[in-house]
Parts: structure tokens; C-alpha cells; sequence
């Protein structure tokens, strides 16, 4: 298991490379300059415009710029923030905590809760349960996340006001209370993201282990004397969590991506 590992993470790494030349290749060949936003200023000189560019390489060859920015990437170095004009590592040491407490915890708790809902809803088919959970279900990845938040946001933060609905960057957790409010603030957007990924495992796991609970091997297992839950935990469930396993790992780099559409609305300063 560990060298099939290894040999994956080895395989990875050209195809990330290959990937990231791909796009910045249709980034350096757009038709889009980079200092647009300075030639619109006209308090910017033309020759300020051109020190910017020669700083910045944007007069050498894209590919000779694509190896400088890999090289530096490779020692740590992410260049400058046009936005903030901070060093973009120390941005992101500084907002990667936030969004892995929001973004992160959510999707954990997203996978904890999906995975027993779509495996009950599969085991009662066409049960109250299975109704409402596929009704939530739909419901949870339809309803755009913004809506949710804002309606969380009138419930809870201003009608009922039992949440804040602004996330405080200066807390600091040092002792309990610290703690309690830092779960207090946390728990409005961590609820709008955890909905959408509960309902997508949700479903994958319920449609997954439909398609393996009539087959012989279970049927096999039943005809044994094998209690029904061991049946269903051990061989069921076991074998139709392989495609939802992909499904999860490919929503882990997601996560430190962060969530742009739900961070604004609770103003979470994170990654997104």
C-alpha cells in the first residue's frame, strides 16, 4: 500500500506540472495585459508603467517567465499581492487557518453525516426517511449557498440572534469562553457548507449501495445466516464507498481553496 502511494504521489507531480504549464500558457497567450489596471490610471507615467513590467519580467518570453515562476514557487516564493502589495505566502499563512476551521471542518463534518444518511436512505428505500432525506438532499446542493447564508443570517443572527453573523478575525482562543465563541461564530457558515456536502455524499453513497444490495454477493451472505448489519457494514456499505472514497479525495484540494461565495457572506477572512 505504501509504494502504490508513493508511486501515485510521484506520478502526480509531472502532471501537475504539466497542468500548470497548460494554464499558464493560455494565461501569458490571452489577449489581456496584466498592467491594464495601470494603464486606466493616468496618474500613472508611462515610463512608471515600464519599470513595473521589466520588474515584474513581463517583457522576457512566457516560457522563460513560466521556469522562473516554477523555480521560485519551488523555494516558497508566491511574488507579490497586487491587491494588498504583501507577500502572498504570508497572506496565506495568515487566511489558510481561517478557511481549514470554517471550509475544512465543514466538509469533515459534510462526510461524517453523509455517508450514515445515504446508507440508511438505501436501506429504507422509499421510506419517510428516504423521502426526506432525498427532498434535503436535493434541496441542500440546489439552493445556491448565499441564499442559505443570508437566510441563516435573518433567522439566527438578527430575528433569533443566537449566532453572530460576522466573523471576527482578532478572536483569539485562549480559554473556554474564547473557545465558545469561536464555535459560535464558526457555526453559520460551517452549516451552509456542511448542507451541500451532506447532500452530495448523501446521494452517492445511497445510489452506490443500491446497486450492490441486490446483488449475488449479498445475497450469498444473507443465505449464510450473516446478521443483516454485518451484511450491510462489512460488504455493502464497504464496497460502494470506493467510488465515494474518489469522490471525497477529489474534494480535499477544494478545501484549501476555500469558499469565496460563503466567506463573503459571513465576511470569514480566509483563501477565498
Amino acid at each position: 500500500m505504501g509504494r502504490y502511494v508513493v508511486r501515485r504521489l510521484l506520478i502526480a507531480i509531472p502532471t501537475l506540472l504539466v497542468i500548470s504549464f497548460v494554464i499558464y500558457a493560455i494565461l501569458a497567450l490571452a489577449p489581456i495585459d496584466p498592467l491594464s489596471q495601470f494603464g486606466a490610471d493616468p496618474r500613472v507615467p508611462a515610463e512608471v508603467r515600464e519599470r513595473i513590467r521589466d520588474s515584474l519580467g513581463l517583457n522576457q518570453p512566457w516560457p522563460l517567465r513560466y521556469v522562473k515562476w516554477v523555480t521560485a514557487m519551488f523555494r516558497g516564493d508566491f511574488g507579490v499581492s497586487f491587491m494588498s502589495h504583501s507577500s502572498v505566502g504570508d497572506l496565506i499563512a495568515q487566511r489558510l487557518p481561517n478557511t481549514l476551521a470554517v471550509v475544512g471542518v465543514a466538509y469533515i463534518l459534510g462526510v461524517l453525516m453523509g455517508i450514515p444518511v445515504g446508507m440508511i436512505s438505501a436501506i429504507k428505500r422509499y421510506s419517510f426517511f428516504d423521502h426526506a432525506a432525498t427532498t434535503l438532499a436535493f434541496m441542500g446542493f440546489s439552493v445556491p449557498t448565499f441564499f442559505t447564508g443570508l437566510l441563516l443570517i435573518i433567522i439566527f443572527g438578527i430575528k433569533l440572534r443566537w449566532f453572530p453573523f460576522i466573523y471576527s478575525s482578532t478572536l483569539q482562543v485562549h480559554d473556554l469562553a474564547s473557545l465558545g465563541q469561536q464555535i459560535k461564530q464558526s457555526i453559520m457558515p460551517i452549516t451552509v457548507l456542511a448542507l451541500f456536502d451532506v447532500a452530495t455524499i448523501a446521494r452517492y453513497v445511497r445510489a452506490e449501495m443500491l446497486e450492490h444490495l441486490p446483488l449475488d454477493y449479498v445475497r450469498t451472505a444473507r443465505g449464510k445466516g450473516l446478521m443483516e448489519r454485518f451484511v450491510v457494514l462489512r460488504h455493502v456499505l464497504r464496497n460502494s464507498l470506493i467510488p465515494v472514497v474518489t469522490l471525497v479525495a477529489l474534494g480535499v484540494p477544494a478545501v484549501f481553496g476555500g469558499a469565496i461565495v460563503t466567506e463573503q457572506v459571513f465576511r470569514v477572512p480566509g483563501i477565498g
